[in-house]
């Protein structure tokens, strides 16, 4: 996408910058004037990302145990989705011990801070699960690494990995003996999410209350202060998300 031959940067072609935005009408919604504009600026890629893997890809079953690796906006939707499922055992994974406050919140029920253990990563899960590891595990942080742990982390037969983080890397080695054993690999685009039907559902679940959105903001700054917003409170380790007022009083 370019104008008079100058390339314009954006993410995934949503140039949600700018001021005036062309959209197909498929993907357009009409939403709940119920629904506060805080909460509907949160239900775009991200935490619905997250969400929808656990409703709609993976379609948990009650009862089930589930691992989320990354504890950021999507993984903390995966968490959510997996309580909403009714996941009875749900481990989430990260290196920041300030976002085990932030699961809990989402219905995490266990929290593992890989560099506070000698022992792999994949070893503290199935402590947890009996020795048996995860229904379904969710790679949330794009870490190319991680891809095969998670898959391992799952249980032989059954275990369900679903890919939802992304990375510049277009290449990475999986091993082929672990899904030999059973286990499957499932991609996700947008955590499967339906514009037209799914979005009425996730809004009706927000009016009532039953998602934790709230706990999603950390920081709240005016747009005049935008700079700041990138420049600082992005890069603070508590940061999840920041909503930017267009104006005061908005």
């Amino acid at each position: 996408m370019s104008v008079n031959s100058q390339k314009i940067f954006h993410m995934l072609s949503c140039s949600t910058w700018s001021e005036y935005t062309v959209v197909n009408s498929n993907y357009v919604v009409k939403f709940d004037p119920r629904l506060q504009l805080e909460h509907a600026s949160l239900l775009s890629c991200g935490y619905t990302t997250g969400f929808g893997g656990s409703w709609k890809e993976a379609k948990i079953e009650k009862g089930s145990s589930v691992a989320v690796f990354g504890l950021g906006a999507v993984g903390l939707g995966a968490v959510e989705g997996a309580r909403i499922m009714g996941a009875s055992k749900i481990i989430g994974v990260d290196l920041n011990e300030w976002k085990k406050e932030k699961g809990v919140v989402f219905g995490m029920t266990d929290f593992i801070n890989p560099a506070k253990s000698d022992k792999p990563l994949i070893d503290l899960i199935k402590e947890i699960t009996a020795g048996m590891g995860v229904d379904y595990c969710f790679e949330c942080t794009g870490s190319p690494p991680l891809l095969n742990q998670a898959i391992e982390s799952s249980k032989i037969g059954k275990g369900v990995t679903i890919l939802i983080g992304t990375t510049l890397q277009t290449s990475n080695t999986i091993n082929p003996f672990e899904l030999l054993f059973g286990r499957t690999i499932k991609g996700s685009a947008f955590g499967g999410i339906k514009t037209q039907s799914d979005f009425p559902v996730i809004i009706e679940k927000t009016i009532n209350k039953e998602l934790k959105l709230d706990a999603l903001v950390t920081h709240e700054v005016q747009l005049d202060d935008i700079n700041r917003a990138l420049n600082e409170i992005t890069k603070q380790p508590n940061c999840l998300k920041v909503i930017i007022q267009m104006s005061k009083g908005v």
